[in-house]
């Protein structure tokens, strides 16, 4: 499935913004979706992962309380709100796909890859 992340930007600490991504595919909704990011000079971590049906979800101990990842499977996308923001969170993010089964953390069970979207947090 091909991905297409959008909706990153320059936002000042404490804002709030919504990352999205987009699916070609219309099988989208066979998939379970996560968020990753990677700062400058770091290696990329997970963020956040729903699964196929938006029921099971998890996240980064250091977005819970913040993040929420959601979807819409009628419109192919899943979506990354993102509020609190800090400069620590300053990073490249990316979506991903997985065949469903359980949701996993794990970059290697991701098959399928979005080109990121940049998004810098201002002090």
């Amino acid at each position: 499935v091909q991905l297409q992340a959008s909706g990153g930007g320059l936002v000042q600490a404490g804002d709030s913004l919504r990352l999205s991504c987009s699916a070609s595919e219309r099988s989208f909704p066979d998939y379970n979706m996560g968020w990753f990011r990677q700062a400058p000079g770091k290696e990329r971590e997970f963020v956040a992962t729903i699964d196929w049906r938006g029921y099971r979800i998890a996240y980064a101990d250091s977005v819970k309380g913040r993040f929420a990842i959601s979807r819409d499977n009628a419109k192919n996308t899943v979506y990354l709100e993102m509020s609190g923001l800090k400069p620590d969170d300053t990073a490249t993010y990316y979506c991903a796909a997985s065949r469903p089964g359980r949701i996993t953390t794990i970059q290697s069970d991701y098959t399928s890859w979005g080109q990121g979207t940049l998004l810098t947090v201002s002090s």
